[in-house]
């Protein structure tokens, strides 16, 4: 059973902003990664960001890189992920995760994450053109 960690989705325009925020502490006791992915309906799911909680390192899919913004709050175990300039092409379901998903990529490089070890149950986002 999913737990609902993430909240802050809904539906705006495009061009339109949207905070998410996750209340990661049940996901986080052995991960010093945490991330968001998204999954649109009949589309794999797709890593958009992923923070390290250890340095603040931070890695971002292509597709939303420099538009979204990932960060942390390590005291409250919080994981946000600001969402600017959205897109038609960005709705999703989105999802806070233990662990990065997909190829990523910060200024140190390109990377790729073979998966997830554990997940919140989403929220909706819905971006209108």
């Amino acid at each position: 059973q999913l737990q609902r960690l993430e909240s802050g989705g809904g539906s705006v325009q495009a061009g339109g902003s949207l905070r998410l925020s996750c209340a990661a502490a049940p996901i986080t006791p052995n991960n010093y990664l945490l991330g968001w992915f998204r999954q649109a309906p009949g589309k794999d799911r797709e890593g958009v960001s992923c923070i390290s909680t250890s340095d603040g390192v931070t890695y971002y899919a292509e597709s939303v890189k420099g538009r979204f913004t990932i960060s942390r709050d390590g005291a409250t175990k919080m994981v946000y992920l600001q969402m600017d300039s959205l897109k038609p092409e960005d709705t999703a379901v989105y999802h806070c995760s233990a662990g990065c998903l997909g190829d990523l990529s910060n200024s140190a490089g390109h990377y790729h994450f073979p998966g997830v070890s554990a997940w919140g149950q989403g929220t909706q986002v819905t971006v209108s053109s």
